[in-house]
């Protein structure tokens, strides 16, 4: 039989653009994406029958056959890759909790059902219900934010990057700013605090040396053009061994001396004592307050467990300053993210239940002893999956509990490793590498890592529905196969 005879079986464009399935997807996706694919699996069916040779009667047969069963299911296929959205949820089995690659806190329930209904609908984001008059955005959440802090006002810019240039152009632009060398630190993806400072128009005044700053190395900094003293938090990093650092009492105490405001980088932002769950101490956000800051900024999508934003509170006359900055306006917040932040900051107001409503506390403080748990459920669910009504042995990997480490991640909690297990796949037939590639390419991608021969999920990120999920992904080995359909 010759191949232009083969490639006359295939149904012709018009013809499938003809079914009632194909045109239950012109209703869904549009006539012209569904063209476009029926045209691309033809095509795609072509190519596959050109590899044949042309005398193997048998394997053409076998090729047309595959092609004309399977070539709707290849118009589906193209449609709902191509259209999806490219920004999707997935699974996060890295143990990473803080992932910047995925996006860094989730936020909880009640949290996203708040921000929901204000940002899908109108709001009174920048109205005053009471005068019925156009009001401020910031006061939606600035009492919140005051009550947990303690501070007297407060606002919130777009990221912690954006709280810094907005805190120094406001406050310190023209004049010098006293920084330890110890403290120029690198926040992430480049920025850098010395650039930050250059932006903001404040000229950068080190003091003391990399592993040990004294406040008199402060005191000997001022001068005239002295606009600030800003103390940042290394967050990301620690110094060890022959040390010293000025305390934020310290400086409290120089500002009185000098009249000059204290600025704090807090970076990632802590509301409750990590040290009580076994977790190494941060300080927290209303100590600096307490302890003598002007303006204190830290992020929101961090330990805070909120949206991305920048935070700022401190004196209310600093605050007012920053609000009327042109700035402001350029790096503000918009009503989703605002919306969030009130209703993250209400869950503080009571310590231990934020413990149990916010998803970055609850997967930080969760006891190691739970995780194996879950993870020994997990692993026994997937054994059931894989085996499916497969003979006893037939299974497709080696399913394992093992313990682990989890991180904190986002540049926070730098040293510290929170015990964890995690189920641990070992596949018989394809690399642990190709199962990964396999479990990012799902509709609902998972995201795990790899260690030797193995691709580990560590359960200190996986929730119950996505364990669930994971268990249906492996249902009956399929995509542990060789040649996984």
């Amino acid at each position: 039989m010759e191949k232009n005879e083969i490639y006359r079986r295939l149904p012709r464009v018009d013809s499938l653009m003809k079914e009632k399935e194909t045109e239950e997807l012109v209703k869904e996706y549009g006539y012209d994406c569904v063209l476009d694919a029926v045209r691309r699996a033809l095509d795609a069916a072509r190519e596959e029958l050109g590899y044949c040779a042309a005398d193997a009667e048998e394997e053409l047969a076998e090729t047309l056959g595959r092609s004309l069963s399977g070539i709707r299911n290849k118009i589906r296929e193209i449609l709902c890759r191509e259209n999806r959205m490219n920004l999707m949820p997935v699974v996060n089995g890295t143990g990473i909790i803080l992932h910047t690659g995925l996006g860094r806190a989730p936020l909880g329930r009640e949290v996203l059902l708040h921000a929901g209904q204000v940002a899908g609908g109108y709001s009174d984001l920048e109205f005053d219900l009471e005068t019925g008059k156009r009001g401020e955005r910031c006061l939606n959440f600035e009492e919140t934010v005051c009550r947990v802090t303690g501070a007297e006002a407060a606002m919130a810019v777009n990221n912690n990057a954006a709280a810094m240039l907005l805190i120094l152009s406001a406050l310190a632009s023209g004049g010098e700013v006293v920084v330890s060398r110890g403290e120029l630190v690198e926040i992430g993806g480049g920025f850098r605090i010395p650039e930050i400072m250059e932006l903001g128009g404040a000229a950068l005044r080190e003091v003391g040396t990399t592993n040990r700053t004294c406040p008199e190395d402060y005191r000997r900094a001022v001068c005239q053009e002295t606009k600030a003293f800003l103390k940042v938090h290394t967050s990301n990093y620690r110094i060890i061994g022959y040390t010293r650092e000025t305390t934020l009492e310290e400086l409290a105490e120089l500002k009185e001396e000098t009249g000059l405001p204290v600025i704090q980088d807090l970076g990632s932002g802590v509301l409750v004592d990590l040290g009580k769950y076994g977790l190494a101490r941060e300080p927290m956000v209303q100590e600096s307050v307490r302890s003598g800051a002007d303006v204190v900024s830290f992020s929101g999508d961090k330990l805070l467990g909120g949206p991305q934003a920048g935070i700022i509170v401190g004196k209310k006359k600093y605050i007012e300053k920053m609000k009327r900055h042109p700035l402001a306006r350029a790096l503000r917040i918009d009503k989703f993210t605002a919306a969030a932040l009130e209703a993250v900051f209400r869950q503080y107001l009571d310590p231990e239940k934020a413990a149990e409503k916010i998803p970055v506390l609850r997967m930080l403080t969760r006891p190691a002893e739970e995780i194996r748990a879950d993870a020994e459920n997990l692993a026994e669910r997937l054994r059931t999956s894989i085996r499916g009504d497969a003979p006893d042995g037939a299974e497709g990997a080696r399913i394992t509990v093992e313990e682990c480490v989890s991180r904190a991640g986002g540049g926070s909690l730098p040293e510290q490793d929170i015990p964890s297990y995690a189920v641990a796949v070992d596949p018989a037939d394809i690399p642990a590498g190709e199962l990964a590639a396999r479990l990012r390419r799902l509709e609902l991608p998972v995201i795990g890592y790899l260690s030797g021969e193995k691709l580990f999920l560590d359960m200190r990120t996986i929730g119950e529905k996505d364990a669930g999920y994971i268990a249906e992904v492996f249902r009956a080995g399929e995509i542990l196969r060789k040649e996984a359909r």
